[in-house]
């Protein structure tokens, strides 16, 4: 049955997701909420409390995980029937536990970012073990679009907070992570001898890889604090009838943790529709939820999305997808199934078991919550300079001071036993870029070497060798 209860949390139990944990369990207790009582759901029960769904997801987590409550999929949270509670799944064990307190490293990498582990590595593991076990899709046959049915309605259930416009399950095409979806997309919507593909002036390099193996020029964009100018973006069009695609990042962009407002999208699109523009946007760095419409939602028949797990979840399983306009949905489907007939059906049964997890929200908030402490901590070091950063993002990006050169801070950084990433990697050669820096969050060694490799960069600032501008 239903409930419209709402928890009365005491404000002096701290953090938060404990107080809901411990009122929850007082009702139940009391017998104000009864065996089979379906409780409400994250997003609204949240917004009763004030709570961030995630705080929400993470007490019912804790709940589930004692047996208190039980999750199922497509109906919701429920008190539990003792007689059917199943052994619950501990995702808090050591495992999870060791990025806090692993051993300390001198040498931090900070190319890309390192998730924290929120319980992932658990949740995945036994869903390997169940699988193999008893896989659904066998293993002797063939991937088929069929047989990958459940993975891509998961993968929707994953989407379910991106505003995408309207979308099924066949909208979804699995792809090998981020990079094989751009190439994907590109494969589909490129013709010609030689096309021309915009981006903005520092992007990902993904875009242009995948360009120059398809080959295709690209010519990048000026941008500004909201993404790419709309009137340079016009100007290159004129300039460049061959143009097909713009490639940009307007939740998170990558590398300099910027954010597409509404009103420029809006903007966009109009020059998109003006050339006849297809418009990709890469969404695999945002953790949190998305601000604003996809450009397949503002732009239906030209908008193009991709994501994957890498940045969320984990980069291991090479595991993302791309969704374009309605009508080039075949298309795009046969771009993946004439280059590699589909993903490994071990892949799709995990993938279908995994996205659509009552645990994932769960694991997700966990990871956010590592992941921010990560940036808090740049920050507290490096909060005097020009830092740009988002708690829910898994980098930071540093404008140098006057009379640094990004060459030059990435060798005396490396000599320090940290080694970042200049702006120059994210730009065409011949580009003339800032004199900047990306710092991705790197959980795989311990928040005290994290912070100390903070240090020792904060110390290079602040005392410049005579070899800054080299």
């Amino acid at each position: 049955m239903d409930t419209i209860w709402v928890p009365q949390v005491d404000p002096a139990i701290k953090p938060k997701y404990k107080a809901v944990v411990q009122a929850i369990r007082d009702a139940v207790g009391s017998g104000a909420l009864v065996p089979s009582a379906k409780l409400p759901p994250v997003r609204e029960l949240g917004w009763k409390l004030e709570m961030t769904p995630g705080t929400v997801a993470r007490a019912y987590t804790v709940l589930t995980d004692e047996g208190v409550l039980v999750a199922e999929v497509g109906r919701g949270t429920f008190v539990a029937d003792t007689a059917r509670i199943e052994p619950p799944l501990n995702l808090m064990e050591m495992d999870v536990i060791e990025h806090l307190t692993g051993g300390d490293n001198f040498d931090v990498n900070l190319f890309s970012p390192h998730l924290p582990n929120g319980g992932q590595s658990k949740l995945i593991r036994t869903l390997l073990a169940q699988i193999a076990n008893d896989p659904p899709s066998g293993v002797m046959h063939y991937p088929s679009r069929r047989g990958a049915q459940p993975a891509r309605e998961a993968m929707l259930h994953w989407l379910r907070d991106t505003n995408l416009g309207p979308v099924n399950e066949s909208d979804i095409v699995l792809s090998h992570g981020g990079q094989n979806a751009i190439m994907l997309i590109f494969q589909t919507i490129l013709k010609g001898r030689r096309p021309v593909i915009f981006v903005e002036e520092l992007c990902y390099p993904g875009f242009r890889r995948v360009a120059a193996a398809l080959r295709a020029d690209v010519v990048p964009i000026a941008m500004d604090a909201d993404g790419i100018c709309p009137d340079a973006l016009a100007a290159a069009a004129e300039r460049y009838p061959e143009g097909q695609i713009i490639c940009t990042s307007p939740e998170v962009h990558s590398p300099t943790c910027g954010f597409t407002p509404l009103a420029r999208r809006h903007k966009i699109v109009e020059v998109a529709r003006r050339f006849d523009l297809q418009i990709v946007e890469d969404d695999c760095y945002r953790i949190g939820e998305a601000q604003e419409p996809a450009y397949r939602q503002l732009a239906p028949e030209r908008g193009w999305y991709l994501t994957s797990l890498s940045k969320s979840i984990t980069p291991a399983l090479r595991l993302g997808c791309a969704v374009g306009p309605r009508e080039m949905t075949p298309a795009l489907h046969r771009a993946a199934e004439h280059g590699f007939f589909g993903l490994a059906t071990p892949i799709t049964d995990l993938a279908a078991a995994l996205l659509s997890h009552p645990q994932l929200d769960a694991v997700r908030a966990r990871t956010r919550d590592g992941v921010a402490d990560y940036v808090r901590a740049a920050v507290n070091m490096l909060g005097g300079y020009d830092l740009r950063w988002r708690e829910d993002v898994p980098f930071v990006w540093l404008n140098l001071p006057e009379g640094w050169r990004a060459s030059a801070f990435c060798r005396a950084a490396e000599t320090r036993g940290v080694r970042v990433r200049a702006a120059e990697e994210f730009a065409a050669r011949n580009a003339q870029t800032p004199h900047a820096v990306r710092m991705a969050i790197n959980a795989g060694v311990s928040l005290k070497s994290f912070e100390a490799a903070m240090a020792r960069l904060r110390d290079l600032l602040d005392n410049p060798s005579d070899e800054i501008g080299v």
